[in-house]
């Protein structure tokens, strides 16, 4: 009997886990194009036609991501109840739906309105939803489904950020939207209608494995996973939200946009180059020596802002490890944390994480509106990434 399921499982993975990755690195394509880089595209294109402040811009970015951080909490549960096609196509199309209301925002309640309704898209579409939904397919080799799957969202930085922009100068930020939605979405809906075909119903569903979420906030083990990646992604998602904005004035809007490229490209070379070994790697130390490569990146940009090789090499070194950081705390749950606990586990780390980081960008605007520039708003990235090196290296 055991060997007869042994077979099943071998040929669902064979038949169905691979699509699965392919669906799920679309999903992360659109997840991260229009609600992660996209935010960066926003800032700067909304400031420049509205006038408004980039605190107030970044205000409205952070109760994207708050509103996102308390929704990511149910994702795991949605997937569990009405299986993961209906919930990342549901998500990707009211995503898309937000950011073209958001593009249309002229006046700043409009904007705060639209940032609400990408939360939802993005709480349904992003890591949670991702690494749940490969969670069904993959076991032994989970650490490579996450990490090919999230390159998704390294291609996102250097297809749809430059392609927005590109449209933006071309055409304007609303039809630049709508022009990337619809593309997207009809690239999208068919490829995880057929990739996340035959969710493995021999697995089981119930995610908790007797780990109530009171009691994962008790576990050393636990508060060092999310406070590492609360930390790191203060920094990184601050960074990249106001990269646009920081490198416009210096490199112009097409240096930018090639900045941005190649940042999330060297994304995508790094995870796929750490992916051939990340489940063979002591996870926290990889974790920490990535976060202390971003560092150094911001750090050179710090000291020499006035470099544009400068400027180019130090995004280019803080991509490097983009997709890293995303994918190490699953890994790192994978293995410190029952099977059947990782969808609650990952879920609520990765809800603290976004909740943390939610304040990133606002906090990062008020910074750069009262100095007047990026120094301190810098500086502040690597004081969250030495303490999020520290933070995942404190072992249980």
């Amino acid at each position: 009997m055991a060997q007869v399921l042994s077979d099943r499982v071998r040929d669902t993975e064979r038949r169905f886990a691979w699509p699965a990755v392919l669906a799920c690195f679309c999903c992360a394509v659109v997840a991260w194009g229009f609600g992660f880089y996209g935010q960066s595209v926003y800032l700067a294109a909304l400031r420049a036609a509205n006038g408004w402040s980039t605190a107030l811009i970044a205000s409205a970015t952070t109760t994207y991501y708050l509103a996102g951080a308390l929704l990511m909490a149910l994702t795991p549960d949605l997937i569990d109840r009405f299986g993961p096609r209906l919930v990342m196509l549901a998500g990707a199309t009211v995503l898309a739906l937000g950011a073209i209301f958001l593009s249309r925002a002229s006046a700043p309640w409009q904007l705060f309105a639209a940032d609400l309704v990408m939360a939802a898209g993005w709480a349904t579409t992003s890591s949670t939803a991702i690494t749940n939904s490969l969670a069904l397919w993959f076991e032994r080799r989970r650490g490579l489904a996450i990490s090919l799957a999230l390159n998704g969202a390294s291609a996102a930085g250097f297809t749809v950020a430059p392609a927005l922009l590109h449209l933006i100068e071309h055409y304007g930020l609303p039809a630049a939207t709508e022009i990337a939605a619809a593309a997207l979405l009809a690239i999208l809906s068919p490829v995880v209608l057929l990739g996340l075909r035959g969710a493995p119903s021999h697995r089981p569903r119930a995610r908790s494995g007797g780990v109530g979420r009171r009691e994962l906030l008790r576990d050393p083990r636990f508060r060092t996973i999310a406070g590492f990646y609360a930390l790191a992604l203060v920094a990184q998602v601050g960074f990249i939200v106001h990269l646009v904005a920081l490198l416009t004035p210096r490199l112009g809007s097409a240096g930018a946009a090639n900045a941005v490229a190649a940042a999330s490209l060297a994304a995508m070379l790094g995870r796929l180059s750490l992916g051939t070994v990340i489940d063979r790697l002591d996870q926290r130390r990889a974790a920490a020596m990535s976060v202390a490569s971003q560092a150094l990146g911001i750090l050179a940009m710090l000291i020499w802002p006035d470099q544009p090789a400068v400027l180019y090499g130090g995004a280019i070194l803080f991509g490097a490890s983009v997709g890293n950081v995303i994918t190490f705390p699953a890994l790192i749950v994978q293995r410190e944390f029952p099977a059947a606990a990782f969808g609650r586990v990952v879920g609520l780390a990765n809800a603290i994480a976004q909740f943390a980081f939610a304040f990133a960008p606002a906090l990062l605007g008020v910074a750069h509106d009262l100095a007047g520039g990026y120094g301190p708003a810098l500086a502040l990235c690597i004081a969250c990434q030495l303490a999020a090196i520290a933070c995942v290296l404190r072992r249980a």
